[in-house]
């Protein structure tokens, strides 16, 4: 099992929040202690509009900072969203990711979920599979053949030939970002792309017969056994006072509840056959930072002591497998940066080493 961080901004800069300038600021230098303490791995969302995510529009240029800042931490995205932005553009930004990192990037893909981001550039909700599936390959072919000549049914061109190409070959790890969907985990599985699943949304039945789906098309595809990664992220709130990691958790999640509201309130009016369900979304946002301590029992969220979050991590053990990554979403913008950092070194020292297989 291995750990990495999470960055997911919700703040908005009003009333007294963090402007984007110390978000930014923050975040590095929690990138900067990740990687003196062998955390493996930081992933960053794509979002816009909102307070919602919204502090990152393009968290490719982030991560080249923090590239910069690193040696040893991967980057990753969590996700970038391909019907927003043209292959061609795309797939380049990604590989002078690559390259800037020295061959430290995981690119996450992701379909995108909330209608006003569709609505403000001109793409139908309807299409957002579609245009997932033609975007990931589009970038994928980009990356490793020369002379691409596209015809797809969004996007026509070629023949042109990526330059600069990955550092990594054929090209960098794919993630297919879900919260849970199964057709998604089977198609990933199937291809042969990796998965970025956020556990805290769904049960713990529905998240096992997730990866159940996953590593079964896997190994049905004929992809090598063992070579399969699962990426799961939990908010995690860590201190020696149990109370205090408490308090501190039920005042970061009661606010990402409200920022999300107001981010899905569009889905009471909107209906999708691509997106079943979400039409009751913004109703059952509206209470899901109610009932924290349950979100805990849950193992939804990490929170407590250090020998409270192992147990709970040998709970995730035995239900999802340890041949998983785990993903503390840490920076939400409403913690101040001491206590991120404090929380990230008890966990470094007092959690993960019974756990961690190395980077």
């Amino acid at each position: 099992m291995k750990f990495g961080i999470v960055f997911f901004p919700t703040v908005g800069g009003a009333n007294g929040e963090v402007t984007p300038t110390q978000y930014y600021d923050d975040g590095l230098h929690i990138a900067e202690l990740a990687d003196e303490l062998g955390y493996f791995q930081v992933k960053l969302v794509e979002h816009y509009f909102f307070d919602y995510g919204g502090y990152s529009p393009d968290p490719t240029t982030f991560l080249a900072a923090v590239a910069a800042r690193t040696s040893r931490l991967r980057i990753a995205t969590g996700a970038v969203i391909p019907a927003f932005t043209h292959p061609v553009k795309l797939s380049g930004q990604l590989a002078m990711l690559d390259n800037i990192s020295g061959g430290r990037l995981d690119v996450g893909f992701g379909r995108a979920f909330l209608p006003d981001e569709f609505t403000a550039f001109g793409i139908p909700l309807d299409e957002s599979r579609a245009r997932f599936e033609e975007g990931v390959e589009a970038c994928v072919r980009l990356w490793t053949e020369d002379d691409l000549e596209w015809n797809g049914t969004f996007h026509q061109f070629g023949p042109v030939t990526m330059l600069p190409k990955p550092a990594q070959q054929p090209h960098p790890p794919v993630f297919v970002a879900s919260t849970g969907n199964l057709d998604s985990c089977r198609t990933a599985g199937e291809q042969g792309h990796h998965l970025q699943l956020i556990a805290s949304v769904a049960t713990r039945e529905k998240v096992q017969e997730a990866l159940s789906v996953y590593r079964r098309a896997w190994a049905g595809a004929g992809h090598r056994a063992g070579t399969e990664r699962i990426d799961l992220t939990f908010p995690c709130f860590v201190d020696e006072d149990r109370e205090a990691a408490y308090r501190q958790g039920e005042y970061v999640e009661r606010r990402m509840s409200e920022k999300m509201a107001a981010a899905v309130s569009a889905w009471a009016t909107v209906k999708s056959d691509q997106y079943p369900g979400y039409d009751r979304m913004a109703a059952a946002a509206v209470g899901n930072g109610a009932a924290f301590d349950e979100r805990v029992k849950e193992n939804k969220v990490l929170a407590g002591t250090p020998d409270d979050v192992r147990g709970q991590l040998a709970e995730i053990t035995d239900w999802y497998g340890d041949d998983i990554a785990i993903g503390l979403s840490v920076h939400s913008g409403h913690v101040p940066r001491a206590d991120v950092e404090r929380g990230l070194r008890l966990f470094a020292e007092h959690v993960a080493p019974g756990f961690t297989d190395g980077r």
